[in-house]
């Protein structure tokens, strides 16, 4: 019916298992949090309800359940190199990504939605966001990503591809249209942009040429202080092991 994969199985215990592996192996820093209450204020944003009427304000609850401190310098956003970023970030041990904060880490690579019948979760078919904009899993990394941004400070670093088909800064994008708006600029020192090629793949795009210098004018008009480097080596290095 939908264009989507359905819901994974097995979803609460994927989400509670995650939730847990977190806050006692990942990153035990966090504290003590409520698992089982995670989950279902995170199934309470869609279950039972179309597919298509999901707001990111629909995870506030879940937000406010696994929020906490992404610690200063640490936080590294991107587009299109998401393996990439994972690796990078070593589960919080170089750098805290969205998806090596709890309300991400719980939640990445998944995929979920409701239905207005039982059993309240449809495990055929999600919508796409071709389909509608408004589906459960593109509603949750909004907030989630308004929420990153808005909780990152001192010196933050984006990783892009320079080899992505239309460049390194998709505009629409997560990063343009959710996260750099609710940057707060008075916690920020300085932005660190990095474009990585893939190995032995086009290099479209660099730093001070076509998207990535838009995005530089763009952080540099709202009064922050920017850099950019071309293919920064320990990137690379990940890039050649893998």
């Amino acid at each position: 019916k939908w264009k989507g994969e359905g819901t994974v199985q097995n979803l609460e215990s994927i989400v509670i298992g995650r939730c847990y592996d977190y806050i006692r192996i990942v990153n035990p820093a966090v504290g003590e949090k409520n698992c089982s209450q995670i989950w279902e204020a995170f199934k309470n944003a869609f279950i039972y309800k179309d597919p298509c009427s999901i707001l990111p304000k629909d995870y506030e609850l879940f937000i406010n359940l696994t929020l906490h401190v992404i610690p200063p310098n640490k936080s590294l956003f991107w587009e299109n190199n998401q393996l990439l970023v994972n690796s990078f970030a070593d589960r919080g041990r170089r750098y805290m990504s969205l998806g090596q904060t709890l309300f991400g880490f719980v939640a990445d690579f998944l995929n979920w939605c409701g239905q207005a019948d039982s059993p309240g979760l449809d495990y055929e078919s999600c919508p796409t966001t071709m389909e509608c904009e408004n589906n459960a899993v593109e509603s949750f990394w909004r907030m989630a990503s308004i929420t990153y941004a808005q909780h990152s400070s001192g010196v933050i670093h984006v990783l892009l591809n320079g080899s992505a088909d239309g460049g390194a800064y998709p505009q629409p994008g997560f990063f343009a249209d959710y996260e750099i708006p609710n940057l707060q600029k008075g916690k920020i020192s300085q932005i660190v942009i990095w474009v990585v090629d893939d190995i032995e793949g086009p290099d479209i795009d660099s730093c001070g040429i076509h998207s990535v210098k838009t995005l530089e004018t763009r952080l540099k008009t709202l009064g922050y202080d920017v850099t950019c480097t071309d293919n920064n080596k320990s990137v690379m290095f990940l890039l050649c092991l893998d």
